[in-house]
């Protein structure tokens, strides 16, 4: 099955769990957008955590159009708390790995997006900050 998350342009929506330092499960929902430009994809993604008051994150990631072995791609992202991320997405079988660290230290990551059907992805995702535990989420992306 050929991968269509990040490979295919579209919206996609999500619903899952999210998890705070102190291990406190809330729900989430929210939607991502992939485009394809001459020069880069976008990502243009919001999870909004549905607690009291509700938080929302959102990110806009400007990716490397995948060179000739299409398994590994760059990207960048600004974000208003971690300040600038730097990632790499990478394709191992049914997964799309993604693991990515902030330009100023201390705050590193991964998410693991793994492919259901063409138009839905399980991911499982972990923000540490040094050897301490942020936040971490499950997710179900449909599109």
């Amino acid at each position: 099955m050929q991968h269509t998350f990040l490979y295919e342009p579209g919206i996609w929506t999500l619903t899952g769990m999210f998890w705070s330092a102190d291990g406190q499960a809330m729900a989430v929902d929210g939607s991502t957008e992939i485009s394809h430009g001459p020069h880069c994809w976008m990502l243009a993604g919001r999870m909004r955590v549905l607690a009291s008051p509700p938080a929302e994150f959102v990110n806009v990631y400007d990716i490397q159009i995948p060179g000739k072995d299409a398994l590994a791609s760059k990207w960048t992202s600004e974000n208003s708390s971690l300040g600038k991320l730097h990632g790499v997405y990478t394709v191992v079988g049914p997964a799309i790995l993604s693991l990515y660290r902030s330009e100023q230290g201390g705050y590193l990551g991964t998410e693991h997006l793994e492919q259901i059907t063409a138009d839905q992805y399980s991911a499982y995702g972990v923000l540490l900050m040094d050897d301490r535990r942020l936040s971490s989420w499950q997710v179900t992306l449909t599109r």
